[in-house]
């Protein structure tokens, strides 16, 4: 099953690649060929970046920045991976467009969801900046909202081990990854902390379907957006 549009969520963390901070340009013009075999599929694609790579509101928050600035801090994070992944995917022949939920014209396009709909249907990768713009949010819960909003099938969340395990996998040997669990599962189990609560609990209420995998194993973009066995799916 191929979904017509899909939204793929990508860490900052993912994006520094072997750096410890910043971002990684030969992982991401690696990124862009891998997401160039989705557009080759006939298949929509929208990006929602994170910023730590660069900075994670919750961790500044505290020592005299207040929770809203530190949350302002990360949200200009992910404008800076947008706007270098932009860059990247133009340069590696893959057309896209970097809109932002934050103000910041100089640099972005403000994200307004008719245009968005309109570079999507010709086949443009929209890379969107800034979260969901408001602060005590987080990308991951904006993905959700954002793949809602532009009637997305699916919210591929890009991880750095290929799903959900019952327990983290990099402390315990024996760890078990479910293939596929339901959304109020993933929501009611406090040991399943691939995404927030909020973002799980978003797509719970409006069923929308969640695979979790790693996107930095060839071909495993385009093998979950065409619906086939990558990482683990959460669904109604």
């Amino acid at each position: 099953m191929n979904y017509k549009r899909i939204l793929l969520k990508l860490s900052g963390e993912q994006l520094a690649g072997k750096y410890e901070g910043g971002i990684d340009a030969e992982l991401g013009a690696w990124l862009a060929g891998q997401v160039k075999t989705v557009i080759d599929a006939g298949i929509e694609t929208v990006i929602m970046v994170g910023g730590g790579n660069f900075a994670r509101g919750a961790q500044l928050a505290g020592h005299g920045i207040s929770r809203v600035t530190a949350d302002h801090i990360g949200m200009l994070g992910t404008m800076m991976n947008a706007l270098a992944l932009n860059d990247i995917f133009e340069s590696n022949g893959v057309e896209s467009k970097c809109m932002s939920n934050i103000f910041a014209d100089q640099v972005a396009e403000p994200f307004i969801h008719r245009f968005a709909e309109d570079y999507l249907v010709n086949s443009k990768v929209v890379i969107v900046a800034g979260g969901i713009g408001r602060p005590y949010l987080t990308t991951d819960t904006a993905a959700v909202s954002l793949a809602l909003e532009l009637s997305c099938g699916a919210v591929l969340k890009a991880t750095k081990v290929d799903g959900v395990f019952d327990k983290d996998p990099a402390i315990h040997k024996d760890a078990v990854k479910y293939d596929h669990l339901s959304v109020y599962d993933a929501f009611s189990n406090p040991d399943i902390k691939v995404m927030d609560k909020a973002a799980i609990g978003l797509a719970m209420e409006h069923e929308m379907p969640v695979v979790v995998f790693d996107a930095l194993k060839d071909g495993n973009i385009l093998l979950a957006a065409t619906g086939q066995q990558a990482g683990t799916l959460i669904s109604p």
